[in-house]
């Protein structure tokens, strides 16, 4: 498993312990970590903190040329929040650990020039259903749902 994925996991899996939801982000540039976060709307009250969000949040400011080298890694299929961040810096590949649970905006990735790459890892989709299953209303509002 590339190491970037595990520690979107990792990521991930700090959420749910924090109490929030389990989705997980890393920014890699060079074969380092730029930034890396998990989904905080609960833990900080937060309307935008998504996984990727928070990510770009801890990656900070950045020459444009660094985002246009870098991938970005996550858990669940970016939402149209976070696919418009990822375009908005030019973030050429995205590898995304599922999109069963919940499909966000690939195509519109896909129709930038995006290199989107699907994995349908299994712990990440056991996640996902899990805490869809046990925390249905929390869920929902996190993708705007009633």
């Amino acid at each position: 498993m590339d190491k970037f994925f595990k520690e979107a996991i990792n990521q991930a899996k700090k959420g749910l312990s924090e109490g929030g939801i389990p989705i997980g982000s890393v920014i890699a540039f060079n074969g380092e970590v730029l930034g890396k976060g998990h989904n905080k709307r609960v833990q900080d009250g937060s309307v935008i903190l998504h996984g990727e969000m928070d990510a770009f949040e801890n990656a900070g400011r950045q020459e444009a040329k660094i985002y246009k080298q870098s991938t970005l890694y996550t858990t669940l299929s970016p939402c149209p929040m976070c696919t418009g961040a990822i375009l908005l810096y030019g973030i050429p590949k995205v590898v995304i650990g599922e999109n069963k649970t919940f499909m966000g905006s690939e195509d519109l990735l896909r129709s930038h020039g995006v290199e989107v790459i699907v994995l349908n890892d299994n712990e990440c989709i056991k996640m996902m259903e899990d805490f869809i299953e046990d925390k249905p209303e929390l869920w929902n509002e996190d993708i705007g749902e009633e």
